[in-house]
């Protein structure tokens, strides 16, 4: 026989008692108190110093006791093949291969030593926990050819795939199924052999000739196998790469071949990571486009911006940007539901770069107003001329128009809305109705020349704090740019209301039933009326709505009652005799009104003022008005007064003269 491993993996993996019996079997003394490494170095020295002429006469000898031996080297075989099978390692699912030293010799001299026989190395699989089984005998790849001892064995060495061969010796005897066979039969009795270890082990058994026949169509169709396995995965990692890496490559593909539409629109911010593009108005509707936080960055958008951009024309709603849990569902909702920006191209008329850096409304600086809005404009227009003088507005100016029910309130905010419109062109004017009648907002889109925003009463609460909100943000938006902006609101009272009803409950009620968190948004929009300082303004007029029997009402009139600058009382008393405008002329000012009129007709004012003081409202207002109709501006009309008006005492002069000083 010829050896197919080298005696050291066998004698490593062999018990300390198998060891023992091999030494003692070799002739070796003193072997029973040596430890495991002494005693495989005492026989791997004993292997190598043996004469090779042992081996040469191993060849001859009694057939019968080459029988014999072979017959124990069989049921060596099982014995150690049924204690690897106890004795395997913890981890089965390592393919770890175990070797088994089989001792048999053909011809070999009964006197000879055991140590010269030539081992017989059977490689065994160890079985797995797995449900595959282990792998046949793996023959070499050239149609199962063997390799020589020195292949096998460094094959045998190698960390992967030990090949596993048996060979026996021409006529020794053999044992199938527990009977002995002649040496004329020798791939019967090697079959026999590969069935009984094939039992014991658990394995599969596959006929010798069955292997030699297939041995090495099995292993390439194995490697062809995981061949195409490898590549399924390659090409799965491929597909995998390409959809990560070249997902944006594709899509910017896409998009070039794709149609786009221009669009534009007012963005309005759900909050800082969604945003929407007003198409059709300030309320939401179904042609918006939905902007992500990505865009809104980049080009540092600001709620109000009136954003010009393009969308894709097919319904494709897939957007860039990440995310995970909630917000990449919301993502996903917003969508499907709106088409997403493609690009920005303008904000407010100017390029995104010019945007990102102008100044913020909130670091400006407030000033009094200082430039008048003057409103008269014809001598038969006696409102606007009546606003003039009791109660002049200023750019930047914060006005409260405080009205009863039915006392004209939306005719003069109209008409007030026709002057600025005729004397200051350069303004913006933006009128905004909220919780009106449908008829109201009809007649000021048709009358007025300006930019009309309205929520009727029969929309929801929402609509009118969304209108609100996003008309306020339009117009910090346009004074940031250094414009002068005009806002009518109509009324801040039911304002008030639709935040009582839409914000959630703070759980603090004032008197009226209004929550204490519903009067801040109000403020904040009334707030942002100031004069800016280097250029731009905001001014807001809003209408307050009195004497209405709620009590809602008087509490929001109280709380803003003392934040405005200027404020114009309109009387329910006036109004039911049929004088208009029903302005009280005696209760209308304004703050720091020198700052607006010229000192001399200031003076004249004054003067004026202490003569309505010493009479009713009727009175006064018909002295007024009966004065405007015979002068043809307001000028004259002062002259007049200053000739017919009877001067002051002294007094009043000098303190007159000290204040305009």
């Amino acid at each position: 026989m010829t050896e197919i491993s080298s005696a050291r993996p066998s004698l490593s993996t062999m018990r300390l008692a198998e060891l023992q019996q091999l030494a003692s079997s070799l002739g070796l003394k003193g072997t029973s108190r040596m430890r495991k490494s002494e005693l495989i170095s005492a026989i791997r020295e004993h292997q190598n110093s043996a004469p090779a002429a042992a081996q040469k006469a191993a060849a001859g000898g009694d057939e019968q006791k080459t029988g014999k031996r072979a017959e124990r080297a069989d049921s060596s075989v099982r014995e150690e093949a049924a204690s690897a099978a106890a004795a395997q390692p913890a981890d089965r699912s390592a393919r770890a291969r175990s070797r088994r030293r089989v001792t048999a010799a053909a011809g070999a001299p009964q006197d000879a030593p055991v140590s010269q026989e030539a081992p017989l190395i059977l490689d065994l699989p160890q079985r797995s926990e797995s449900a595959e089984p282990a792998p046949q005998a793996a023959p070499t790849r050239s149609g199962g050819r063997r390799e020589p001892a020195s292949a096998a064995s460094e094959t045998h060495d190698g960390p992967r795939r030990p090949r596993r061969r048996i060979q026996a010796a021409p006529g020794a005897p053999e044992r199938r199924n527990g009977f002995e066979s002649t040496s004329g039969d020798h791939a019967d009795a090697k079959a026999a052999l590969m069935r009984d270890l094939a039992d014991a082990t658990g394995t599969p058994a596959v006929e010798p000739g069955e292997r030699r026949r297939r041995g090495g169509n099995d292993w390439d169709e194995q490697a062809d196998e995981d061949t195409r396995g490898g590549r399924r995965r390659r090409g799965r990692k491929r597909r995998d790469r390409d959809y990560d890496g070249n997902q944006d490559a594709r899509g910017q593909q896409s998009r070039e071949e794709e149609v786009l539409l221009p669009v534009a629109g007012i963005l309005d911010m759900a909050d800082h990571q969604h945003a929407y593009l007003r198409t059709s108005g300030y309320l939401p509707g179904p042609k918006d486009v939905y902007v992500n936080a990505q865009q809104i960055k980049d080009n540092g958008l600001r709620a109000g911006d009136a954003v010009t951009g393009w969308v894709r024309e097919s319904g494709d709603n897939a957007v860039s940007g990440g995310g995970s849990g909630r917000g990449r569902r919301q993502n996903r909702a917003n969508r499907l539901k709106y088409k997403p920006l493609v690009s920005v191209e303008t904000v407010n008329g100017m390029d995104p770069e010019r945007a990102k850096r102008r100044p913020e409304f909130t670091k400006l600086t407030p000033l009094y107003p200082q430039e008048q809005l003057r409103l008269e404009t014809t001598p038969k227009a006696l409102t606007p001329r009546v606003i003039d003088l009791v109660s002049p507005i200023g750019k930047g100016q914060r006005g409260l128009i405080v009205s009863p029910p039915k006392a004209g309130k939306t005719i003069i905010l109209q008409q007030i809305a026709n002057a600025i419109s005729v004397n200051n062109p350069e303004a913006h004017l933006m009128v905004v109705l909220v919780d009106e009648r449908p008829e109201e907002v009809t007649d000021m889109q048709r009358t007025v020349k300006g930019e009309v925003i309205a929520s009727t009463f029969d929309r929801p609460a929402s609509d009118h704090t969304t209108v609100a909100e996003l008309a306020i943000e339009r117009a910090k938006r346009l004074v940031e740019l250094g414009q002068d902006v005009v806002v009518l609101l109509d009324s801040i009272t039911r304002l008030g209301r639709a935040y009582n009803l839409a914000a959630p409950a703070s759980g603090r009620i004032l008197s009226g039933g209004v929550d204490a968190s519903a009067l801040y948004p109000p403020k904040r929009f009334f707030g942002a009326a100031r004069n800016i300082e280097n250029g731009g303004s905001l001014t807001i007029l809003a209408t307050a709505l009195v004497e209405t029997g709620s009590k809602m009402d008087e509490v929001i009139f109280e709380e803003f009652k003392g934040t405005g600058n200027m404020e114009l009382r309109l009387s329910r008393q006036l109004a039911e005799r049929r004088v208009f405008p029903a302005v009280d002329v005696a209760a209308s000012s304004t703050r720091r009104e020198e700052l607006l009129i010229d000192p001399a007709q200031l003076k004249i004012m004054w003067r004026l003022r202490r003569l309505f003081s010493g009479l009713e409202q009727q009175q006064a207002l018909e002295l007024v008005l009966g004065k405007l109709k015979d002068t043809q501006s307001n000028a004259e009309f002062l002259m007049v007064i200053s000739k017919t008006t009877p001067q002051g005492t002294s007094l009043a002069d000098a303190d007159d003269d000290a204040k305009l000083a």
